[in-house]
């Protein structure tokens, strides 16, 4: 499906059918964005552009230079934007191309910073003269989407540590939530490092307006803000992870221990029994008539001892 955003009459109009684009000329488009187009359909942008559009290998490229790149008359800009699946995060690539001021996006998931970005367009047009003014926005959104995120990893995060500390068992489930927010964690910073490198690339450039570096600038601030927070999550979870692996320790430690003072209480009965289990003719206590009371009382004893000599070094 192609989206074409045009100016008309001192607004901005959307528009989804490619066969405008006979009748218009490069003045009255904003933005062609294409959500995940047919070959027909990209064809057409690419006869109206007189461009060729880059491929899907080109796009899932992760050199620096592939992430952006200039040509005579193209700027090309590819990046990534976390999508969420179920409680994971999953990278999607989208590729920017800008030409004659028309910024033509390209993706194939659906995802709520174009359609902020569209709603703000709508609203405050006289904003966003050209495509660039319009790719800003977008990276814009994305990175306040971005915080969003991560303030919502922050959360969970902080949710899990409480549990744990106040609980103090870990269970497999608990485990899994970890590793999920761990995994979840590296795929927004991924994302946000692979934002500041776009962003680095732009300032550099000197086809931008004069008028965006101010946003550019503080947008790069606001990344730097994002990573350490993100490094701080990190942390916070292999803070946890150590917690819980102590934790874990600690329990089977304890198991260990029972097991050996039942094994260190039971152990001269055991002895005693086996002695007397012994199946020998000639026993000196086999015809005692007080043996089997003797056996039983040595038995007691002797349980008793041990459990005396634990209770006093406090080990049960």
């Amino acid at each position: 499906m192609i989206t074409l955003y045009l100016k008309s009459y001192n607004k901005v109009v959307k528009e989804v059918d490619v066969k405008v684009l006979d009748n218009l000329g490069y003045d009255d488009i904003l933005w062609i964005d294409m959500f995940d187009p047919t070959i027909k359909e990209r064809r057409a942008v690419e006869e109206y552009m007189e461009f060729s559009l880059q491929t899907r290998q080109q796009i899932e490229e992760i050199e620096s230079s592939s992430r952006y790149s200039e040509t005579e008359r193209v700027v090309y800009c590819n990046t990534n934007f976390p999508t969420q699946s179920d409680r994971t995060f999953e990278i999607a690539p989208v590729s920017f191309a800008l030409c004659e001021g028309v910024l033509i996006s390209e993706r194939t998931f659906d995802s709520k910073t174009f359609a902020e970005a569209s709603k703000k367009i709508q609203i405050n047009y006289k904003q966003y003269p050209t495509g660039f003014h319009i790719l800003i926005t977008l990276l814009e959104v994305r990175i306040d989407l971005d915080a969003d995120m991560i303030e919502m990893v922050s959360r969970q995060v902080g949710h899990l540590g409480k549990h744990i500390t106040l609980e103090g068992n870990v269970d497999k489930d608990m485990l899994r939530r970890l590793t999920l927010l761990q995994d979840n964690s590296m795929v927004l910073r991924e994302n946000i490092f692979d934002r500041q490198r776009v962003l680095s690339s732009i300032m550099r450039s000197d086809r931008f307006p004069n008028d965006t570096f101010p946003r550019l600038q503080m947008m790069l601030k606001d990344i730097v803000s994002l990573l350490s927070h993100a490094d701080f999550g990190l942390d916070r979870l292999d803070y946890l992870q150590d917690t819980a692996m102590g934790l874990i320790n600690i329990e089977q430690n304890n198991i260990t221990k029972l097991f050996t003072m039942v094994s260190v209480f039971f152990m001269p009965a055991t002895l005693i029994a086996s002695i007397y289990g012994m199946n020998f003719k000639y026993m000196p206590e086999l015809s005692w008539k007080y043996g089997y009371h003797m056996a039983i009382g040595a038995m007691v004893l002797t349980s008793s001892v041990i459990y005396w000599m634990l209770k006093r070094k406090k080990w049960l």
